[in-house]
């Protein structure tokens, strides 16, 4: 099944992550959910905007049973570091680790023009 568009969002700036998690919240009623994906969203966001060329793409998909957070920057060359060891408080690098504990499932993968991170949330219940 080909997931479903809820909302779209394009991040360019610091104001832009605060529309991000407001407007998450108006699509996302379950309180436990909506943080967890605001942290993700927001930190996959950060991470394009930081590690890529922005403008950053952020898109809220649905299909049964499941709620996914998809980003896409334009640099196609960077790849984020799923696999990273924790650090250091202060050196950084803990965003996708905060994706693996929040999220059910994620990723990445090459686009023609650029790359998208991406994860998914069960949203049953």
């Amino acid at each position: 099944m080909t997931p479903v568009l809820v909302r779209q969002w394009t991040i360019d700036d610091v104001h832009d992550l605060r529309v991000l998690r407001a407007e998450l919240g108006e699509e996302i009623a379950d309180a436990d959910l909506f943080d967890r994906i605001a942290v993700v969203a927001t930190e996959l966001a950060t991470n394009a905007m930081r590690h890529g060329t922005p403008p950053a793409t952020v898109r809220l998909l649905a299909e049964p049973g499941r709620l996914i957070v998809d980003v896409s920057d334009r640099d196609p060359v960077g790849e984020p570091q799923f696999g990273l060891e924790p650090r250091p408080m202060g050196e950084g690098g803990f965003g996708l680790l905060l994706v693996r504990t929040f999220a059910t499932d994620s990723g990445w993968h090459r686009t023609e023009h650029g790359k998208r991170t991406w994860a998914s949330f069960s949203a049953l219940g």
